[in-house]
């Protein structure tokens, strides 16, 4: 008799074929959400006239995600899959003349960089590196690559590498010894290896370390992209970002942008050592004259804003160009003709497009609703991926002007008219200090105006983030929606996408204003809509989130009738020592918790224990490095010992976030139950 796993992943696999039964759209569901095709790296042709990206789809057994190319021609015509492979394929790039795409692929059991014809045709492998590689970039004449491979900093050739860890899995004894921190990361236990940035040609040949001996990453770890590395315009120097900080690396965000010889024949030069914040993102100008760069101002401080900076290259000095602009950029990219940089940016609940004057600074709205990613041009052809709370992300053809952007993909159109999305609806109320604060409320799927529905109120993490615009695939209000909740969601003080002063608010006050702004909130909501039922309320929250939800337990435990936190700290003075990126508790909570153990003390979750009364479901991931499982533990402990209703769910192969397919079923659906113990029916 098949298993209840094997009913779920049946129940992915039929969903396509389910969807077109259907009279009426369906309230979505957890199948649904997975099973949607994900549409990113957006890349234009030269010439502006083909777009190719990748898309990442479910697998027939419902287990994992495979990712191919495809090509679209820039009216939307021609849409295909390019390359199709058991193994992934992702990352294209084109060549210089638009003739051929490089990408990245797994067949053969490494990463390594393929290339295939514009038309398409059998894909070629171009490199043969006994290494994966993990990000590269293709020179502008088309003649070389710059890769990043993992390799050990003190060794001179590939070889010594790969030799190395061979003689690792010979070893009878499994002891790690570290002389300093950074022993772990993200969800990796680190051997000393780096991240580097090797040239090697397209036609073959001995790579070159452009970064030999540095005690550095590459892309930078755990998330950077090939977007941290570029080759100079003409093709003879790689200008890269590293943090070059010895053992102080896990307090230090001082990222520099460096530039070196393509052949290696000079170490690195640091381009930026004025600045002891954060520099990243070097991208060129289309002439070659200039290059742009992101960069912060307060060292220590990873949510701080990011500033557009211009150098005339190679020698200029660095200009400021947007210290006037309030937002802080996620991409840039350079229009053809040179004079304008496009930048996404948090905008008011938004993940906007902006054309920002590369002389004057000025930025000016070009899409603002949704959440805009990936911004590509190509000829005179802007490209970006949309999303927004009731669609995934499709691509658009963005018109520079500001006329509503054209889409050229609709890979999901089927699923999405074979199921019903709650109605989304932005508001605002005087929060803390009166401030101006905004927030989401996402209807019940079938929402009728003479009932009284029960609420999911979701906390973002960060606590620098925002539950924005966004269709979120771990976080989608409209799952709760589809089971009959009404989700809440408030951008309280510490919010990103409403300038920086709110963003630096929450700074030593993490169980303050957002608290304030967390209950005025919900008042705010439950006045604005009378249909909200105030007395069947569930609060949820991940990350910051998760550490609000303890903090609410022990500070607000009369607000709702149920918790659930994912992966929060209950104590943040023992957090510090568990954790690995220092710099971001001691700029959270000014300083150490030796040298400020006020800071620590203030808002912690732990001293508020004997107050909690509130049903709790707690989560947490055995390879979550950054919240370390012993806090979820340590929580669940503390609601057993007290007699208080709880479950603790545990996914001991995933990390901050819960990944594969079949584990987001269970959570989602261990959530849904939790919820309709304690609020009842929703329906």
């Amino acid at each position: 008799m098949p298993t209840r796993r094997s009913w779920l992943l049946l129940g992915v696999v039929a969903l396509a074929c389910a969807t077109s039964a259907w009279a009426q759209p369906r309230p979505l569901t957890i199948h649904d959400l997975i099973a949607f095709d994900r549409v990113s790296d957006a890349t234009v042709s030269p010439d502006g006239g083909l777009v190719a990206f990748t898309v990442s789809s479910l697998d027939a057994e419902g287990l994992r995600r495979t990712t191919d190319i495809w090509v679209v021609a820039s009216d939307g015509t021609g849409l295909r899959r390019l390359t199709e492979d058991p193994a992934g394929d992702f990352s294209p790039t084109w060549g210089p003349q638009g003739r051929e795409l490089f990408f990245l692929s797994t067949r053969g059991g490494s990463a390594q960089v393929w290339r295939v014809a514009r038309d398409g045709g059998a894909a070629t492998q171009v490199t043969t590196l006994p290494l994966d590689v993990g990000a590269y970039r293709l020179s502008p004449d088309g003649t070389a690559l710059a890769v990043a491979l993992e390799v050990f900093p003190e060794c001179d050739t590939l070889a010594c590498t790969t030799g190395r860890l061979e003689q690792e899995k010979t070893k009878k004894s499994t002891g790690q010894l570290y002389d300093r921190l950074f022993v772990r990361h993200w969800d990796t236990w680190k051997d000393g290896r780096r991240s580097h940035v090797f040239v090697v040609p397209v036609g073959g040949g001995t790579p070159v370390d452009v970064m030999k001996g540095m005690e550095a990453d590459c892309p930078s770890k755990p998330f950077g992209g090939a977007d941290e590395f570029t080759f100079a315009p003409d093709g003879r120097a790689v200008v890269f970002t590293a943090r070059v900080a010895g053992r102080e690396e896990p307090w230090s965000t001082n990222f520099d942008l460096y530039v070196a010889p393509a052949d290696g024949s000079a170490e690195p030069r640091n381009l930026t050592d004025a600045n002891d914040a954060w520099d990243t993102s070097p991208v060129f100008s289309p002439d070659g004259k200039t290059l742009a760069y992101r960069a912060m101002a307060r060292p220590g401080f990873e949510a701080d804003r990011y500033r557009i900076v211009l150098r005339a290259w190679p020698d200029g000095e660095p200009r400021l160009l947007t210290e006037a602009w309030d937002r802080s950029p996620n991409e840039v990219v350079w229009a053809q003709d040179g004079r304008t940089i496009y930048a996404t940016a948090g905008n008011i609940g938004q993940q906007s497009l902006f054309a920002v004057d590369a002389q004057s600074g000025t930025a000016r709205e070009v899409v603002r609703e949704g959440h805009v990613v990936g911004p590509s041009v190509g000829g005179t052809t802007l490209v970006a991926a949309i999303d927004h709370l009731r669609s995934p992300a499709a691509l658009f053809v963005i018109d520079p002007g500001g006329a509503a952007p054209r889409a050229i993909t609709r890979l999901n159109a089927e699923r999405l008219a074979g199921v019903a999305m709650g109605e989304a609806e932005q508001f605002s109320f005087p929060g803390w200090n009166d401030e101006t604060v905004y927030a989401w409320v996402v209807k019940p799927v079938g929402f009728e105006t003479t009932k009284k529905y029960p609420i999911a109120f979701l906390i973002h993490g960060g606590p620098q983030g925002s539950f924005s615009n966004n269709f979120h695939y771990r976080w989608n209000p409209q799952i709760y929606a589809a089971a009959g909740y009404a989700a809440v969601m408030v951008d309280f003080h510490g919010s990103t996408g409403y300038g920086q002063a709110f963003t630096d608010s929450i700074r030593n006050d993490w169980g303050g204003k957002p608290l304030e702004d967390l209950r005025k909130g919900l008042d705010a909501a439950l006045a604005r809509y009378p249909w909200l039922d105030g007395d069947r309320a569930c609060a949820l929250g991940a990350s910051y989130g998760g550490y609000m939800i303890n903090w609410i337990a022990g500070n607000w435990p009369d607000g709702f009738k149920c918790l659930v936190n994912h992966d929060g700290n209950l104590d943040e003075r023992f957090a510090y020592y568990a954790t690995e990126e220092l710099w971001f508790p001691e700029w959270e909570h000014g300083g150490t918790p030796w040298d400020n153990p006020e800071g620590y003390a203030k808002h912690n979750p732990i001293d508020h224990v004997a107050k909690w009364r509130t049903p709790m479901l707690v989560i947490h991931g055995g390879r979550d490095y950054r919240v370390v499982y012993s806090e979820g533990l340590a929580t669940f402990t503390a609601l057993q010992r007290r007699g208080i209703p709880s479950r603790f769910l545990f996914f001991p192969d995933e990390n901050h976030w819960v990944l594969r397919p079949a584990n987001s079923i269970l959570w989602h659906e261990t959530v849904l139950e939790w919820l309709a113990r304690w609020l009842g029916d929703a329906r």
